[in-house]
């Protein structure tokens, strides 16, 4: 039992920490902007991560392309790889490491959103997308640990989780993903 209470407790001091950090919070603030002005431009929000954090991206894109807590018109978001044709296909001809830059090569434009989740911040394959995602004119926004990884320096927006601990980070980013899936979808449809 006291394992099971302090497992519950690591995962609330990290989310007093991201509760804490006023530079944290300003940058999720920020997000839901970018992201209410992407969709109101008539563009779309990709997300992308590997493992769990695919995932937490898979969740996040339904939230805008199905509904969150409004009976509301869809928002074009999805994760970048539901397509397993797709996916595996690339990996096996490619690289897994260019699974998400290659799409985005077809499919971004520019004033679309790339949301990359990695608790590292060192996924070469979301590393790459972003990459290319800039090249097109598209806002990168990335979920991390509290380094940021390589990441750090192709985000436009980095929400760095102030923990190094996968599952308390990934805990945190569906916590802040959640947060800005609500207030994006309120500020958006009123």
């Amino acid at each position: 039992m006291e394992q099971i209470k302090n497992l519950i407790q690591s995962s609330i001091k990290v989310k007093e920490e991201v509760l804490e950090n006023e530079a944290l919070l300003k940058t999720v603030q920020e997000c839901i902007a970018v992201i209410v002005q992407a969709f109101k431009a008539g563009n779309k929000v990709l997300f992308c991560g590997n493992g769990g954090s695919a995932a937490d991206a898979q969740h996040l894109a339904a939230e805008f392309s199905g509904r969150f807590y409004t009976d509301r018109d869809a928002l074009p978001a999805e994760a970048l790889h539901c397509n397993t044709s797709y996916l595996t296909a690339v990996a096996n001809d490619y690289s897994y490491d260019v699974i998400y830059s290659r799409l985005i090569k077809g499919i971004g434009k520019k004033g679309d959103v790339l949301v990359g989740l990695s608790t590292s911040g060192n996924s070469k394959n979301i590393y790459n997308a972003f990459e290319v995602a800039k090249e097109k004119g598209m806002i990168t926004i990335g979920f991390t640990g509290a380094t940021g990884g390589t990441m750090k320096g192709h985000s436009d927006y980095l929400i760095n989780v102030p923990s190094t601990d996968t599952p308390r980070i990934q805990e945190s980013h569906i916590l802040l993903g959640h947060i800005i899936c609500q207030l994006v979808e309120a500020a958006y449809f009123g």
